[in-house]
């Protein structure tokens, strides 16, 4: 009686018949996106605990695999019900939405709610500078097709086709690095994610790039059979879709009811329900000062985004898709994909942390995300529209 009265991410699944309801009867479409947001937190930390008790059984190796397949699975779900409906603004800017929460956001929390806890905290600097080296790369990658977009000059039709095989050329580059970061982790190099110093390797309900390639993280009570793992994460998984499905058809009239454009939806409230079970888990490892374990779910999650779920999502948009995918952001998703990467690297480089730190990455992704708010639905135009011929030059 007492753990059912524990507070817990499952007390969130009372939103699940409310948003089948309003679905189903045509509600109003408002309520349909927030009960499906709010119901898709805790399946997805199901998934988690089915991949972590199903890596348990199978060994380090398989269990590397399966949390490399499964460690963004519920965002990557979401993904791809938007993308098969067309909505390519929201799975763009999910894309860079998780990178920049993670970053920011779960690692600012981490920071903050630990060291309310614990005045001085101590993490790996070797591992957070391999992180960081990592999510720089992931940084090139989205900046490279933005300023390609703005520099190449063609008709505009050729221009897009170039753009779309340079996301694709990209696509595969970080997936290829991706599936040699998994190698190094699990063949070549894993006694490097084995050792306290990179215990952020050793968790199993987040995927390799959650908190380190390829870890899995020790029980804390007996593992799940086989049958039982694999019957949650196959009923989490399409419930997941279900739910998903729900709040990609009614994410229009929501958006238009609380003024959110399609960017905001996708880098702030579709980032932050996809992630919303592994964010907790950050903290509650800060809480324990357990921090290399944190930053490897924080920043490593931002990793797998850009390496993996990034690639699949343009391979996945030419068979699903009305148009392939390009890797081509805004300015301001470019800006604030480069400015979180610096401003991570800045906080991590002497290997301790503070609660004052993770408010200011707070911060920073709250300034951010107001810019996000704000952003018009259909921006001014680059160029300044030319006088029309009918009217007087100026100066007559």
């Amino acid at each position: 009686m007492k753990h059912l009265l524990k507070p817990s991410l499952d007390w969130l699944l009372a939103a699940l018949p409310i948003a089948a309801y309003l679905h189903y009867t045509h509600g109003d479409p408002t309520w349909i996106f927030i009960t499906a947001c709010i119901a898709i937190i805790p399946i997805a930390g199901w998934m988690g605990h089915a991949t972590e008790h199903l890596a348990e059984r199978t060994g380090e190796g398989i269990g590397g695999l399966l949390n490399a397949t499964f460690g963004n699975a519920a965002e990557l779900i979401i993904a791809l019900i938007a993308l098969s409906a067309g909505k390519i603004d929201v799975v763009k800017a999910s894309i860079t939405g998780s990178i920049i929460g993670n970053v920011l956001l779960v690692l600012g929390a981490a920071f903050l709610f630990g060291g309310m806890r614990h005045a001085r905290q101590q993490f790996s600097l070797q591992a957070a500078r391999s992180y960081g080296t990592m999510l720089l790369l992931a940084a090139i990658a989205l900046v490279v097709p933005a300023a390609f977009h703005h520099l190449a000059v063609a008709p505009a039709g050729d221009l897009a086709v170039r753009e779309r095989d340079l996301s694709l050329e990209i696509a595969v580059v970080l997936f290829l690095t991706y599936l040699a970061v998994l190698w190094f982790s699990l063949r070549t190099h894993k006694h490097l994610f084995t050792g306290p110093a990179a215990e952020a390797a050793q968790v199993s309900d987040h995927g390799p790039g959650d908190h380190g390639p390829g870890g899995t993280a020790p029980a804390a009570h007996a593992p799940w059979s086989v049958g039982k793992a694999v019957t949650v994460l196959v009923v989490a998984t399409v419930a997941v879709a279900i739910v998903a499905e729900w709040m990609i058809h009614s994410v229009e009239g929501a958006a238009h009811t609380l003024g959110m454009n399609q960017i905001f939806i996708g880098v702030v409230v579709v980032a932050i329900v996809g992630n919303a079970a592994e964010h907790s888990s950050a903290i509650l490892m800060a809480r324990k000062n357990r921090m290399d374990l944190a930053i490897g779910i924080a920043l490593g999650s931002s990793i797998q985004v850009a390496l993996f779920v990034a690639p699949v999502l343009v391979f996945a948009s030419y068979l699903i898709a009305p148009a392939p995918l390009d890797l081509v952001f805004t300015p301001l998703e470019v800006l604030a994909v480069v400015a979180a990467v610096w401003v991570a690297a800045q906080v991590t480089n002497d290997g301790e942390s503070n609660w004052l730190e993770g408010l200011q990455l707070i911060s920073v992704y709250a300034i951010l995300a107001g810019v996000f708010y704000l952003l018009p639905s259909h921006p001014a135009p680059s160029h300044p529209p030319a006088i029309p011929a009918a009217l007087p030059a100026p100066g007559h």
